[in-house]
């Protein structure tokens, strides 16, 4: 779509102070996707040259200008750690071979979406975000506390998202994926994420597309079923659950409730062998 309210697209770093009607330019394909009338200029990050990945002693470094082909090219190598959860996070946006070579990593995030399973790839991995501001201030969060609700973050205007980091740790644990749309194509409705961490045994579970925004409930061990779905019922009010037309909330529960057990069961049974 023609942005036709737009005068300007300036590299990054050269755009100076931020202005109001300024936006950060990735891929685009979410940017360009509808109407934009309050933007007038767009600052391109695509021009930054940041590495797309970078594999360090410390985990797996993803610029927020990698692309989804990029990425799932990394999970493609025998070599890369957590293969089958990044694929199959890949393979979650159910998107044409022209969006994989567009869309980034960073757009996914920060466009908030519910159904953004760059969201939960990051969140399950206990990754984090580095942001910038365009005056050159930084500072970290979550990925889990990134997305404060359907298309917000805690991005303030000027920031934006330069990476994010997946932890070395979280990258040996055994994981379990789950998810469930109301169409063998469709948006994701319920995407869950189990994790049992390689060191101390500790279990983490992250919801996503069910709920507004990411939701983690955690145990120093695999726990019981009726102890998970205590915890998730607790965890996960009813207003959290998104109420839209790929879904309605009890359907949402439902799903969140049955792919949690599923998860636990499945990372129970692992940790016997």
């Amino acid at each position: 779509m023609d942005l036709n309210t737009v005068r300007a697209v300036v590299p990054a770093e050269a755009a100076g102070p931020w202005r109001p009607g300024d936006a950060w330019l990735a891929g685009g394909t979410f940017l360009f996707s509808e109407p934009q009338r309050h933007l007038r200029r767009l600052r391109d990050l695509a021009g930054a040259g940041w590495p797309p990945l970078t594999v360090t002693p410390h985990g797996l470094d993803i610029a927020a200008t990698c692309t989804i082909a990029e990425l799932a090219g990394h999970a493609a190598s025998p070599r890369a750690a957590q293969r089958e959860l990044i694929r199959q996070c890949c393979e979650a946006f159910l998107a044409s071979f022209k969006i994989w070579n567009t869309a980034t990593v960073g757009g996914n995030v920060c466009t908030a979406l519910p159904a953004g399973p760059m969201i939960s790839l990051g969140a399950a991995l206990d990754g984090t975000c580095l942001v910038r501001d365009a005056g050159g201030g930084r500072r970290e969060l979550p990925v889990a506390e990134f997305v404060t609700g359907v298309g917000t973050t805690a991005l303030v205007p000027g920031e934006f998202l330069r990476s994010m980091t997946l932890p070395a740790a979280a990258l040996r644990s055994r994981t379990a994926f789950r998810k469930g749309s109301l169409f063998p194509l469709g948006r994701s409705a319920a995407l869950l994420i189990g994790r049992v961490d390689a060191d101390d045994g500790s279990f983490l579970l992250t919801v996503t597309a069910s709920t507004v925004r990411p939701v983690q409930v955690r145990f120093d061990a695999v726990p019981s079923a009726g102890a998970l779905r205590e915890a998730v019922e607790h965890g996960v009010p009813a207003d959290l659950y998104v109420d839209d037309v790929h879904g309605l909330p009890a359907w949402r529960r439902q799903l969140t409730v049955l792919f949690a057990e599923q998860i636990r069961a499945e990372l129970a049974a692992g940790s016997t062998r």
